[in-house]
């Protein structure tokens, strides 16, 4: 079963690609995502990459934790499960607010 991964302190430079071919190193990666902000585009410094095993999941926290990638010190560790979380604000959103006329 595959197993995902958290990827924190990555390069704003670094690609879904370029993370993938890192992590090929240890093992066959499934997907791997750099998560980037949808106003702007740019990454937010950390991803997630699923491995297909998790032997190979441990190879590639074993492999890549505390190492370099694309110049700087990266964290892997096993991704926690989303949590529940309430609806965000925002000025777009509906509920409150209104015309003063």
């Amino acid at each position: 079963m595959a197993k995902r991964l958290y990827v924190g302190g990555l390069s704003y430079d670094t690609t879904n690609d370029s993370l993938a071919a890192a992590f090929a190193q240890a093992g066959t990666v499934v997907t791997a995502t750099v998560i980037s902000d949808r106003a702007t585009g740019r990454s937010k410094g950390f991803g997630f990459v699923e491995m297909s095993t998790d032997e190979e999941a441990a190879a590639a926290i074993q492999m890549f934790d505390g190492k370099e990638i694309d110049g700087r010190e990266v964290k892997v560790n096993e991704a926690r499960p989303m949590e529940d979380r309430p609806p965000r604000r925002d000025n777009y959103s509906s509920g409150g607010g209104g015309s003063r006329y």
